[in-house]
């Protein structure tokens, strides 16, 4: 069935039941951002694979909302189907909720199915149709009604994560939690978000590919804690694990019925971003409810001494995946075909080389040439470059091992490249190193950061798209908040144990790609009468191509902290390499 088809089916099933527009977001009832295939409705009713986007379908409109990371990809995928792309985040086009406003008319009905849908999502759109003759219909999965080959549900056993990965027991991250709970009046803790539960509890799963996470419910009052899951993946031992610490472990779909048991005048502490419409409702409505960032999150993102001692290892391994995969690139490249495709392959073949890998944090961005100023691309089967001996060739990959997450973009050039491909990435690069090297005084946000990293490229009338910097889990989700470098206001602060990423880029359609990404964890630097300062403490170690820099747009300062940190590279990797891998990365990070 092709994508016409498919809208058309959705057409008639949405005429049957009387509703005038249907939504379908990108999301799962954990609101994840990656998702199980059988989550991946919006991708099946579009035929637009990115990971972020939101389809507006009604009987005379399928329209697509994306953001920058994403148009190319989707003006790609979208030819051939009745889709009208919306590019988020462009002077003058409207988001969804204004075109579904200028377009019904009084009486309309807005379908979806709130189990996929967030809570905080659907009081935006009541918030907004306020006063208009509109409904809403919050119980219809009919994306499931017609996905006749639709994957089943993941049902991978859950694993523990030992407390010499954790550094903190269950039992003292439950304790801190009620702790939170007892000062804040709350009588309850409501957790959906994935990568949340399986902080709090020390277990993991293989429910979501790259994403070590299990599909599960958390409920936490100050004397009981529960776990609502497919029993069928908790084994003996997970289930004996739990239980010391105790956990109660209940049916997946049970959350609802202990919900709406929950004594009225209760107060429920959750964050309604990450709580879906369909659990919320189950909450009597005699409870107050307290919405915030949950403070799992919080506890989650100030990594613990084990935890960054760990992810130090774990970078250690993933550069030295990285670095024997750039020899064998730089010595096969003209000599036999590679292709984005093998390219990855032989990655991840290295990658599985390293002691406790697992599995990769997320698809690797393998992008030749002009496939790179797609900043989300995916080479495919069916549409792939085979690497040339020109032009950049972008990676950005990483890995899952038990003992860290890892994240790292590198940007190759494979032979000679033009003048405007070396400026492009010189200035990458000057803004990379701007904002690695910055100090700023605690309580500093990445928002207030990110003109550092930006300001390189600005001078010359260049930007980017997308985030400067996120979070990064631990032996969790790739992407983590609640902090982060970007250009969008946010107002947490960049706290000692944060891990976040800091990637400029440079994407020019039709022409190249570019992406410099090393990953840092804050630490304290000096404390003045000023107050307290910050810095950044690298944690990825991979060589930046020598070769695609313009010397000459660099200052003292930028040699310095480029040479210091090559020699670092070549310091720590080099235990790891043969002799011939020894001689490449010693001339590869060389000073200059």
């Amino acid at each position: 069935m092709d994508i016409n088809n498919r809208v058309k089916r959705l057409r008639e099933l949405m005429k049957a039941k009387r509703i005038t527009a249907y939504i379908v977001p990108t999301s799962d009832p954990h609101q994840s951002e990656y998702l199980a295939d059988y989550y991946k409705g919006r991708a099946w009713i579009s035929g637009f694979t990115g990971s972020a986007g939101t389809v507006v379908i009604t009987q005379d409109d399928a329209n697509l909302w994306t953001d920058g990371r994403y148009f190319i990809q989707a003006e790609n995928q979208l030819q051939g189907s009745e889709y009208k792309l919306f590019k988020m985040g462009v002077p003058g086009v409207p988001n969804y909720i204004e075109w579904l406003k200028d377009n019904l008319e009084a009486g309309a009905s807005i379908g979806f199915d709130g189990k996929v849908f967030s809570q905080s999502d659907v009081e935006r759109l009541e918030e907004e149709f306020e006063g208009k003759d509109v409904e809403f219909e919050d119980e219809y999965d009919l994306i499931g009604e017609i996905w006749e080959d639709r994957p089943g549900l993941p049902q991978g056993e859950a694993f523990i994560h030992e407390l010499k990965y954790t550094g903190i027991t269950t039992r003292e991250k439950i304790a801190g939690l009620r702790s939170y709970m007892e000062d804040e009046g709350l009588d309850y803790y409501l957790i959906a978000s994935l990568d949340d539960i399986a902080w709090l509890y020390n277990i993991r799963g293989r429910d979501i590919e790259c994403n070590p996470v299990i599909i599960s419910y958390a409920l936490i009052s100050m004397e009981k804690a529960y776990l609502f899951v497919d029993q069928t993946k908790i084994n003996k031992t997970v289930e004996k694990f739990l239980n010391e610490n105790e956990v109660l472990v209940h049916p997946y779909e049970g959350i609802v019925d202990y919900l709406k048991e929950i004594e009225s005048g209760s107060i429920v502490g959750l964050e309604k971003t990450r709580i879906n419409r369909w659990i919320y409702k189950a909450i009597p409505d005699g409870c107050g409810i307290i919405d915030e960032t949950n403070y799992t999150t919080i506890l989650k993102a100030r990594k613990n001494e084990t935890e960054i001692e760990n992810q130090r290892n774990a970078y250690i391994k993933d550069g030295v995946a990285l670095t024997k995969f750039l020899y064998w690139l730089d010595t096969n490249i003209g000599k036999i075909e590679i292709t984005e495709l093998s390219a990855a392959e032989k990655l991840l073949d290295f990658r599985k080389e390293q002691e406790l890998f697992i599995e990769p944090s997320f698809d690797t961005i393998s992008a030749y040439g002009p496939n790179a100023a797609m900043a989300h691309y995916k080479a495919t089967e069916d549409s792939y470059a085979v690497l040339e001996g020109k032009g950049f060739y972008l990676v950005d990959s990483g890995g899952q091992y038990l003992d860290g997450t890892t994240d790292i973009t590198r940007t190759i050039a494979l032979g000679s490249l033009t003048e405007e491909e070396k400026r492009d990435y010189t200035l990458t690069l000057k803004g990379h190193i701007k904002l690695i090297s910055a100090k700023f005084l605690e309580g500093t946000t990445g928002y207030q950061l990110d003109i550092l990293c930006r300001y390189p490229l600005w001078k010359e009338g260049i930007d980017f798209k997308h985030g400067t910097g996120h979070g990064i889990g631990y032996f969790l989700n790739v992407h983590e908040g609640p902090h982060r470098i970007a250009s969008v206001p946010n107002d947490v602060d960049l706290e000692k144990g944060m891990v976040v990423s800091i990637e400029p880029g440079v994407y020019k359609a039709g022409k190249h790609g570019i992406r410099i990404e090393n990953i840092v964890v804050v630490d304290e630097d000096r404390e003045t009468e000023f107050g307290q300062f910050m810095r950044f403490e690298v944690l990825s170690y991979v060589p930046i191509d020598l070769e695609a820099i313009d010397v000459d747009l660099l200052t003292v300062d930028e040699k310095e902290w480029l040479n210091n940190y090559h020699k670092a590279v070549y310091e720590k990797l080099s235990p790891y390499l043969n002799e011939e891998e020894k001689m490449w990365l010693k001339v590869k990070t060389r000073s200059i």
